[in-house]
């Protein structure tokens, strides 16, 4: 996959003159920015409606790049790096000055990544900065993984949409932090904590920060439908407590023979946690569009990538 010559020319120039675009990458599409521009920065937390106490993910070119942003990297960052990168993970790393302090809600440290997309990475290639990209939806909606979901928030407010197709991992990065020589979960998301451990060793996990969070992701309330959503483990049970409304079920790999459901999503019929953290967005979305009184998550095995997705289920609720 290749951006056309005319397009990638256009992103670069608007990129250039500190305007924000929306760029795919493999967990969400991103309102991308130039990261080093407080013009540009500021733009994009105006247009998520996005609170400035909470700080942004930097996505680099590669992991050379690294010390471009970044500095005291430690050695497990730099064994994690060479692990994921490019791809679903996130490292919260001591900031180099160039990194404006609105970029990370005026911390030491920023958030680093390396997306692994074919047309977000030609792009940043061609560029001599970074590109600061939370997911290009207003703050605490349900992210996008398509560019029709950016298109639907966003309409004529964004002078361009890279289309990238649909997102592979569908949920956003696992962001990973350090503290005194320890590595901490500061987010789950599409690389698991047991992939992690199985370079680094045991992780510490701080998971909620609702007054100065060190990374995205950790607000209580966030990717949200506008329909109320419950998560249970009974969905039987919730579908005869609600019979009255409505109901949209986000469902794991079987259908619910119910006879009272207005329409029904099912992420993984294969029961294979990655699919279904691939469709969860896109489910969300549907279902959301389609005005239920009420969606009935079910809730996900605590295992592997299904802790990321009750995560992201149990912040919808809010």
């Amino acid at each position: 996959m290749n951006l056309p010559a005319s397009q990638l020319k256009q992103a670069i120039q608007l990129l250039n003159n500190d305007d924000i675009i929306a760029i795919p990458t493999e967990t969400v599409y991103g309102l991308a920015g130039n990261a080093y521009s407080e013009k540009a920065v500021s733009k994009i937390f105006e247009l998520k409606k996005r609170p400035f106490f909470n700080p942004l993910i930097v996505h680099i070119r590669s992991v050379s790049f690294l010390e471009n942003v970044a500095m005291d990297i430690p050695p497990k960052a730099i064994k994690l790096a060479e692990t994921f990168f490019p791809g679903p993970l996130t490292l919260v790393l001591k900031k180099k000055p160039v990194i404006p302090a609105m970029v990370t809600a005026g911390k030491p440290t920023v958030g680093v990544r390396v997306p692994n997309h074919p047309l977000t990475l030609s792009l940043l290639e061609q560029i001599d900065y970074p590109l600061a990209a939370p997911s290009a939806n207003p703050f605490t909606s349900i992210s996008p993984t398509s560019a029709a979901h950016v298109s639907m928030y966003f309409k004529d407010k964004l002078p361009l949409v890279v289309d990238g197709g649909t997102c592979k991992s569908g949920i956003e990065s696992t962001i990973i932090g350090f503290e005194n020589n320890k590595a901490i979960l500061y987010r789950y998301g599409s690389v698991s904590v047991e992939e992690i451990e199985s370079v680094i060793g045991k992780l510490a996990i701080i998971n909620s920060n609702e007054n100065a969070p060190q990374a995205p992701g950790m607000l209580a309330k966030h990717y949200a439908p506008v329909s109320k959503i419950i998560l249970t483990d009974n969905v039987d049970a919730v579908i005869e407590q609600n019979a009255d409304k409505k109901i949209g079920l986000l469902l794991f790999d079987k259908i619910n023979t119910h006879t009272n459901i207005f329409t029904q999503e099912i992420l993984s019929p294969k029961s294979c946690l990655k699919e279904a953290a691939s469709n969860l967005y896109a489910a969300l979305h549907r279902l959301d569009n389609g005005m239920p009184d009420l969606i009935i998550a079910e809730k996900f095995p605590a295992v592997g990538l299904g802790k990321s997705i009750n995560d992201r289920l149990v912040r919808a609720t809010k």
